[in-house]
């Protein structure tokens, strides 16, 4: 990478740390413990647990009182603003999808259904806050995003007996967004959702299926669902896209990936990548628009990836409603109980063979015999290739 490419990556760390501010508390007090969702468009607050009394992998990655890190702790690296200087969202707020008027038709956001209840979370949001600590369903989520690898991640905060809710740590680990729980101050990689560094060491959090889908796909399938709107209680330039042009396929990376890059892609090709059990596949996101659906057998499960136009870039133009067309992605399990459907394209989504429904890219059936199912969508990551391969070496490549 030559130092102009450094530089202007670099620079977009540097706005968002000076749009951020900076955190005024020492790097030993602790940090507010917060948390909730808001179930209707009223606020409930679900408080996260305590804050307990064991060191800070903020303030000391490498104290000898932890276990073992799972990452290398010359790859951690300060990306630029301080422990929540990308600030999370704690009190997020909501309006009805049917009141929005301040999203184009093509925007990105990210899509969450948990016991039924849907939300949306807007990139142009996402992009300068990183983590929504939420209650989605009566369950308690931590929805994130990670600009530098295009990676949205939904996962639940409760671990055993701890209610944990998350911030930013100012850290990068391989160009990945580094969350840390206020509860013990241990640093979690987004991409793989694991304690690595910290009292924690080892901690899996539970990931739930979440996708990145147009704002009209969003609005049609889901009418009444909540959408985070930007009354976050920081100003921001919402819909201003600071990584612009970030995301050609041939860029530049901040931080090279440990073991080196992996050359079978370019480092920034948009990928499909799905793991099932010990088994890790990564599909060209190309491939699957120029197809349309694939059948893939992943940990020895048939799942179907479908995509379909209608979702713009958050990472390509300056303002992210004018971002490139990179359509949707859906990854779904083709069962309805014990009946396995297969697909194929058609002018209206696709189209299932043994019905003749009619399903949406978001997999719920729009016409036909079967309208108003939905299928049990996958949880899949729709990132870039260096930071899928990063955390999965072993990853197959389905070219």
């Amino acid at each position: 990478m030559g130092p102009r490419a450094v530089t202007a990556i670099a620079g977009v760390l540097l706005i968002l740390a000076s749009a951020c501010g900076t955190d005024p508390r020492s790097p030993d007090e602790p940090r507010p413990v917060q948390g909730g969702g808001v179930p209707g468009s009223a606020r409930e607050d679900v408080p996260g647990s305590a804050r307990e009394d064991v060191p800070s992998a903020l303030t000391n990655p490498a104290d000898p009182a932890f276990p073992d890190p799972l990452i290398d702790l010359d790859h951690l690296v300060a990306g630029g603003p301080p422990p929540d200087g990308i600030p999370p969202i704690d009190d997020p707020k909501f309006q009805p999808a049917g009141e929005v008027d301040w999203l184009a038709r093509e925007e990105p956001l990210l899509s969450l259904t948990v016991a039924g209840e849907t939300r949306g979370y807007p990139l142009q949001i996402m992009t300068w806050h990183e983590i929504v600590n939420d209650t989605v369903g009566g369950v308690a989520v931590a929805v994130t995003y990670c600009p530098l690898c295009n990676s949205g991640v939904a996962f639940e905060r409760r671990v055993g007996e701890r209610l944990l809710d998350f911030g930013t740590s100012g850290m990068l680990y391989v160009d990945n967004l580094v969350m840390y729980d206020r509860q013990t101050e241990t640093l979690w990689p987004q991409l793989t959702g694991q304690a690595s560094v910290g009292a924690l060491t080892g901690t899996q959090l539970e990931a739930i299926p979440m996708g990145v889908v147009g704002w009209d796909q969003f609005r049609t399938a889901h009418p009444d669902a909540l959408v985070l709107t930007r009354d976050t209680g920081h100003q921001r330039d919402y819909g201003r896209n600071p990584y612009a042009g970030y995301d050609n396929p041939n860029g530049d990376l901040l931080l090279e990936p440990p073991d080196g890059r992996d050359p079978r892609l370019p480092v920034k090709a948009r990928v499909v990548g799905i793991r099932v059990g010990d088994d890790s596949v990564a599909i060209p996101r190309d491939r699957v628009a120029a197809e349309g659906l694939l059948t893939v057998t992943v940990g020895g499960r048939d799942l179907v990836v479908w995509h379909r136009p209608g979702q713009r870039s958050a990472l390509d133009d300056d303002r992210i409603s004018d971002g490139q067309d990179i359509g949707t992605i859906g990854v779904f399990n083709p069962h309805l109980g014990d009946r396995a459907l297969s697909f194929i394209p058609s002018a209206a989504g696709f189209v299932d063979q043994q019905t003749g429904s009619t399903w949406s890219v978001l997999g719920q059936a729009t016409a036909g015999p079967l309208q108003g199912r939905q299928l049990r969508l996958v949880t899949y990551l729709d990132t870039f290739w260096f930071a899928w391969v990063a955390f999965q070496p072993d990853t197959r490549l389905l070219n």
